[in-house]
């Protein structure tokens, strides 16, 4: 265990860290920021339309899968009764693990040209939706409920999506048990998803670092470096999102 909690209650230092978190999601995006979405545009344009296709293709049938099946639900039980010290503890050995696993998928995918790089993106959406899972089970969450996985596709969003959607998502995660009574009673769960705007969200997001691993010579190094900082993202993010959960931080904008 660190020593974070010297000097105050770990609860107290978690609280600043998430504040710290809040700020840097609401920040505005920076030169390179936007600099880098500009090649993007000009990459994406450059990509045969069936690429395109394929690709959204399978960020819908994977997220569906995730939500809809128990492809993904965890072999371990839900760490319950866990201090939110401990459950940030198992956290980060998950989310190292799982770093670990997505930069050597990256660098395999990565050295094997255009097409093994294409298959990179269903490969590790997949490695991103079995780390939710495992990590929702590290602060007591059963992955079972559907309204849980709810609440891991919200948190995925928040992970991956423009600064102008970070906000709507981040209200949702902090007034949480509203939004789960809601979807508790709903008949159709899918009709809280807005599919089109979450492959668009993602792909926005992730693809300048992903296209970059199809240039030839350097796709190994960047399909690593980029599926490692992918994780670190969403691990930020996850963690974040859990320990809001558990403080019970509501939303006062």
């Amino acid at each position: 265990m660190d020593n974070r909690h010297a000097g105050g209650s770990y609860e107290e230092l978690v609280r600043r860290e998430i504040r710290r978190w809040e700020w840097q999601l609401h920040k505005p995006p920076h030169v390179l920021e936007r600099a880098s979405k500009s090649v993007q545009s000009s990459l994406n344009r450059r990509i045969p339309e069936r690429v395109h296709n394929s690709i959204t293709a399978a960020v819908k049938s994977i997220v569906h899968t995730a939500l809809f099946s128990a492809e993904y639900l965890p072999k371990s039980k839900p760490f319950f009764g866990a201090t939110l010290a401990q459950s940030d503890e198992r956290a980060d050995e998950i989310l190292d693990r799982y770093k670990k696993w997505a930069a050597a998928e990256g660098a395999g995918t990565g050295a094997g040209g255009i097409l093994l790089g294409m298959v990179d993106f269903p490969l590790l959406l997949g490695i991103k939706m079995k780390f939710l899972f495992e990590l929702a089970q590290a602060y007591g969450y059963p992955t079972k409920a559907l309204h849980e996985r709810l609440f891991i596709l919200n948190t995925f969003q928040l992970a991956f999506s423009s600064p102008e959607k970070k906000a709507a998502l981040l209200k949702v995660i902090k007034d949480w048990p509203v939004h789960e009574q809601v979807l508790v009673s709903a008949s159709n769960y899918e009709e809280h998803i807005d599919w089109r705007q979450l492959q668009q969200e993602y792909r926005d997001t992730i693809d300048f670092r992903k296209l970059l691993q199809l240039v030839p010579g350097v796709g190994a190094i960047i399909g690593a470096w980029a599926n490692y900082g992918l994780l670190e993202e969403l691990g930020n993010t996850g963690k974040n999102c859990y320990r809001l959960r558990r403080l019970h931080v509501p939303d006062t904008n």
